[in-house]
C-alpha cells in the first residue's frame, strides 16, 4: 500500500539532528559523524524505524545508519525512535537516518567506513526475472556491500518471502559469504523478541507466516 505525503514529514526531518538528506557527505567519514570508534550497524531500507527503535536505545556502545529512499518512512523512524529514546530516558545519541536509495549505496560508504553489519528486514522481494538484480541481496548487491563491510562483518536477512530466501541462500555462496545462520522458520527456534519486531514482520506473524532468516559472514 502506498502511503500519503504528510505535510509534516518534511519540516520535521529538517528539524532532526541526526537525519542526514546528502547521502555523499561522510562518505568515508561515518565514524567522524557518530565521534566515536564504536561499531556501525547499517540497515538499509530502514522502513519507520521499528528495528531502529528496539535496538539502539539498548545497545549504547553501537552506532546505528538507518538508510531509505523515503523521506515519509524516515520521518516515521524519527518519530519511533525519539519515543522509544524517551521511554529509555535518553537523547538520541547512537542513531543517523541517511536518505539514499540502495543502488547509490556506493557513494555513500567506502572501504575506510569498515560496517561491523548490514541489516536488511524485509526488503522488496521483486519478484520478476528482470528486476532479480534490485534485489538487496542479490550477488551485484552483496559485491557492493563487500566494499564497506568489514572482514569477518555480517549481514543478517529476515524475509516472508519463499523465493527470494532460497535465492538469496545462492547470492551469498556466490559473494563469498559463509552462511552462519539459516533458518527457514526463525521463531521456531528462537524466541521472539517484540521489541525489535518490524511492522512487517509482526504482520507477517499474525497471519501464520514463517519467518526466514540468514545471517552470512564475509570471509576473512
Amino acid at each position: 500500500m502506498r502511503l500519503r505525503n504528510r505535510p509534516w514529514a518534511a519540516p520535521e526531518l529538517a528539524g532532526c539532528s541526526y537525519y542526514v538528506s546528502d547521502f555523499t557527505r561522510y562518505c568515508g567519514r561515518w565514524r567522524e559523524a557518530f565521534g566515536n570508534d564504536a561499531p556501525i550497524w547499517l540497515e538499509i531500507g530502514c522502513g519507520k524505524g521499528m528495528y531502529l527503535a528496539g535496538m539502539a536505545p539498548s545497545h549504547p556502545g553501537i552506532n546505528f545508519i538507518g538508510a531509505d529512499i523515503k523521506s515519509l518512512m524516515l520521518a516515521y523512524a524519527r518519530r519511533n525512535l525519539e519515543e522509544a529514546f524517551s521511554a529509555a530516558g535518553r537523547e538520541v545519541d547512537n542513531v543517523i537516518l541517511l536518505s539514499v536509495d540502495a543502488k547509490r549505496i556506493l557513494s555513500a560508504f567506502s572501504d575506510e567506513d569498515v560496517i561491523d553489519r548490514i541489516i536488511l528486514n524485509f526488503s522488496n522481494p521483486w519478484p520478476k526475472p528482470p528486476h532479480h538484480k534490485r534485489r538487496l541481496t542479490h550477488t551485484r548487491q552483496l559485491e557492493n556491500y563487500k566494499r564497506f563491510l568489514k572482514s569477518g562483518g555480517s549481514v543478517e536477512f529476515k524475509t516472508d518471502n519463499d523465493e527470494l530466501f532460497r535465492d538469496s541462500l545462492t547470492y551469498f555462496a556466490e559473494a563469498g559469504f559463509d552462511l552462519e545462520e539459516v533458518y527457514e522458520d526463525l521463531y521456531s527456534v528462537r524466541k521472539v523478541d517484540p521489541s525489535i519486531v518490524t511492522e512487517h514482520e509482526s504482520k507477517f506473524m499474525e497471519m501464520g507466516l514463517p519467518i526466514h532468516y540468514i545471517r552470512a559472514v564475509l570471509k576473512g
